[in-house]
């Protein structure tokens, strides 16, 4: 994500919060993300959340917007994006990716490494669609899903809220809320409990 943002002349990238090393990409480390209030204070107004599991970016982007802090997005200049398109806030489109007419992506949303996502589609909030997906004109992704390497879903199809649709599963139907599916074609094995 540090080198999306680096690459865009529109961000001026200061540093980066969290733990480890001393600066990720030659970019400092400012601390862990207790130094938000601070760094607001201190006039900065933009934040990206590079986090990959959906749940906790999600709930990292709610402290980062409480704070009044705008959500950027990380956008690779080798990626294709439809004039067309809706993109939401938070968004990684990855190098190789193509989101065609007519879509429109959810805030917090990943559109990884190659990943295509045709005319018409619907990405909910805080999906990941995982490096070479291919997804057809007119497929809904419910919020919080992520569909796992190289994932093939046909034209017309609704993939529910929190599912995980597994690495080279083809999606042939509508697959409901909550589920983990896969396989060729994809199966659902496993049902999310809620409480």
């Amino acid at each position: 994500m540090i080198d999306l943002l680096l690459a865009d002349p529109a961000i001026d990238v200061i540093g980066c919060t969290g733990t480890g090393k001393n600066e990720l990409n030659s970019v400092p480390l400012l601390g862990d993300d207790s130094i938000l209030p601070k760094l607001v204070l201190q006039g900065v107004s933009h934040a990206f959340v590079a986090v990959g599991n959906n749940r906790v970016r999600a709930r990292l982007a709610k402290t980062v917007r409480d704070l009044g802090l705008e959500l950027v997005n990380a956008v690779s200049p080798f990626a294709y994006i439809s004039p067309s398109a809706a993109l939401g806030s938070g968004i990684a489109v990855m190098p190789g990716a193509v989101i065609n007419a007519g879509t429109r992506i959810g805030d917090l949303s990943i559109i990884n490494t190659g990943a295509s996502v045709d005319h018409d589609g619907n990405i909910g909030e805080a999906c990941h669609i995982a490096p070479g997906s291919s997804l057809a004109g007119n497929v809904t992704v419910g919020s919080y899903s992520f569909l796992g390497t190289g994932v093939k879903v046909i034209d017309g199809i609704r993939i529910g809220n929190h599912c995980m649709i597994g690495a080279g599963a083809a999606v042939i139907r509508d697959i409901p809320d909550g589920v983990t599916a896969v396989g060729v074609p994809a199966r659902i094995i496993k049902q999310e409990k809620r409480s």
